[in-house]
């Protein structure tokens, strides 16, 4: 399903309250934005329990029950994780990856709040959440049937979110430094082949390794947790921030001319962290019209293509992606600087188009 309008995680609470109150509703997003965790903390708002049933691991006897002689009449009995006194929170995770039999066992769930004989209790709530086909995630059709009896919400990664989340959570102060920094790193889609993604989930994963190796944790094994966990463009632009933050070795620092752009090829993770704020400082500086750049902007210019041409000598391929165009092949930087730069390194700018 492709979402017509998307919210953020912090409007979840709101919605819910007005919509799985009175129907059911199922969330729509991405692995490892959220979905669960939001779910949950909103049945706690609730004070009610937050009963999850995975829909992967059901038979359809797991919602029916099993049937008892009750006066010379079968009677279903459903499982004690269903047939409860209070009201609740039926939590049904990936239901639409369950298989079509399972999918047809919550149609009397979902829509009558209804099990055989048994009913939800009255004040209880029915929430659904599943991934896309389109994020690489198993997923089956969702029948018409099933389809109508929910209100659907697509839910979408927030840095701004999440970041105030983390911040009340104990999330690790580089993972929460780095995302301040680059928002743009919170998430990404999910690849085609078997490696890891950046999402909200893996970030906190990623806390929690940092946590546990402590100060003491080496370059190596930061390599090693970073690229387990987050997708490899992401990996190394937080590798090469660590080792800023360590180092004390900042974009401020080449910029002013009091250190150079590293050289070793064991800084290689430091110098693409540095291309990218290099890229992001000239973005936020240079105006989109040169009849607009002030003094101090023509310095900055002066000052960035001799730093390309820096750059360049020691990775082309690095000084390229400076200034490179969007992923929509769209120019980032000014086509007034760009043309500068055209100039003066004919043989760089050649190699991007």
């Amino acid at each position: 399903m492709q979402p017509a309008v998307t919210v953020t995680p912090a409007r979840i609470p709101e919605l819910l309250l007005g919509l799985a109150t009175v129907r059911p509703v199922f969330l729509w997003g991405a692995p490892g934005i959220g979905k669960s965790s939001l779910v949950r903390e909103f049945a706690r708002s609730l004070g009610l329990e937050c009963v999850s049933l995975l829909g992967t691991q059901l038979a359809p006897e797991d919602l029916i029950g099993v049937p008892q002689i009750r006066d010379g009449r079968s009677v279903f009995c459903p499982p004690e994780a269903i047939a409860r006194d209070e009201p609740y929170c039926l939590f049904l995770d990936e239901l639409n990856a369950s298989t079509p039999d399972v999918q047809k066992a919550f149609y009397s769930l979902i829509l009558d709040r209804r099990i055989g004989s048994y009913e939800l209790p009255e004040g209880s709530i029915v929430i659904g959440a599943g991934n896309r086909a389109t994020d690489n995630a198993l997923a089956r059709p969702m029948a018409s049937a099933l389809l109508n009896r929910l209100t659907h919400v697509h839910l979408q990664a927030s840095a701004t979110d999440w970041l105030a989340w983390a911040g009340a959570h104990g999330i690790h102060s580089w993972v929460l430094d780095h995302l301040t920094d680059r928002p743009d790193h919170l998430w990404s889609a999910p690849p085609k082949t078997e490696e890891p993604f950046s999402t909200p989930r893996s970030w906190h994963m990623l806390s929690d390794a940092l946590h546990s190796f402590g100060p003491a944790l080496d370059e190596d094994t930061l390599k090693v947790i970073a690229h387990g966990t987050l997708s490899p463009a992401h990996a190394i632009a937080f590798c090469g921030y660590v080792k800023i933050v360590r180092h004390a070795y900042g974009i401020d620092a080449i910029l002013k001319g009091d250190a150079s752009w590293p050289r070793g090829q064991a800084d290689r993770d430091l110098l693409y962290y540095l291309a990218e704020a290099f890229r992001g400082r000239l973005v936020k500086e240079l105006p989109a019209s040169k009849e607009h750049v002030s003094e101090a902007g023509r310095q900055t210019a002066y000052r960035a293509k001799a730093l390309l041409v820096q750059l360049a000598e020691i990775s082309v391929e690095v000084a390229q992606a400076v200034i490179a165009d969007d992923a929509e092949g769209q120019p980032v930087l000014p086509a007034w600087f760009l043309i500068e730069a055209a100039r003066d390194m004919p043989r760089l700018v050649e190699a991007r188009r």
